[in-house]
């Protein structure tokens, strides 16, 4: 059984707004709905830049929630080809609505679990982690938040791992704190190198890992709870 943990450490994209996927499945889901004709891979090539060219945005650490997915899908749209371009308001609308739909079911969660645990955030995300988590209403549930865009280190380099037990405090050390994340080589593998407890967080037909077992898998986060009892 794993031991009793006073920390958890969640990942943000794909964990917090989604039960286990990312920001570019979605992102693709969405334009399919819209009429879009390119097929994952094409599509994969340039959200990556749109991410990309996102970071490099000279006001980037001011963007909230909304104006983040409003500008990436501005972004993308412009680097799709011009024959499978899609009107990229709604795209963003679907990505926002559905998002904050699940913040909006996750946040009593995080609530009960700050009550027993000390909560910290390590995202890989474009510098900006902080606004979009206090548009969102649930900044003040997190004793420290990690943004690989403002610190400069990212997953699955291991000190950030680090630097977020350090600043989550209360003398948290790796072995009484768990990692949540989506993401299997980002979040989950360097989190169990270092000795944290694992919680993968993925949908059930996902192909685990074959020479390590995460500590708990969940399917929706919610799930959190029971699974770090």
């Amino acid at each position: 059984m794993p031991a009793a943990a006073r920390a958890i450490l969640l990942d943000f994209g794909g964990t917090l707004d989604a039960d286990g996927v990312h920001w570019c499945p979605r992102f693709h889901a969405a334009y399919r709905r819209l009429g879009g004709t390119l097929a994952y891979p094409e599509f994969e090539a340039s959200f990556k830049a749109s991410e990309a060219r996102l970071a490099l945005l000279p006001d980037i650490r001011t963007l909230g929630f909304r104006a983040t997915i409003s500008t990436q899908a501005r972004l993308l749209v412009d680097l799709l080809p011009p024959a499978a371009a899609v009107d990229p308001v709604p795209l963003a609308r679907q990505l926002h609505t559905d998002a904050v739909a699940m913040v909006q079911r996750n946040r009593p969660v995080l609530e009960r679990l700050g009550g027993r645990f000390r909560l910290g955030l390590v995202s890989n995300f474009t510098g900006n982690l902080e606004p979009c988590l206090v548009e969102l209403g649930i900044r003040p549930l997190f004793k420290a938040v990690f943004d690989s865009g403002v610190v400069g280190v990212a997953k699955p380099d291991e000190r950030i791992f680090t630097q977020a037990l350090a600043a989550v405090g209360g003398g948290t050390r790796a072995g009484d704190t768990w990692m949540v994340g989506d993401n299997l080589e980002a979040d989950i593998r360097p989190a169990h190198t270092l000795g944290l407890q694992t919680c993968w967080l993925a949908p059930p037909d996902r192909v685990g890992p074959k020479d390590f077992a995460p500590t708990r898998r969940i399917a929706r986060l919610p799930n959190l709870e029971r699974a770090v009892a």
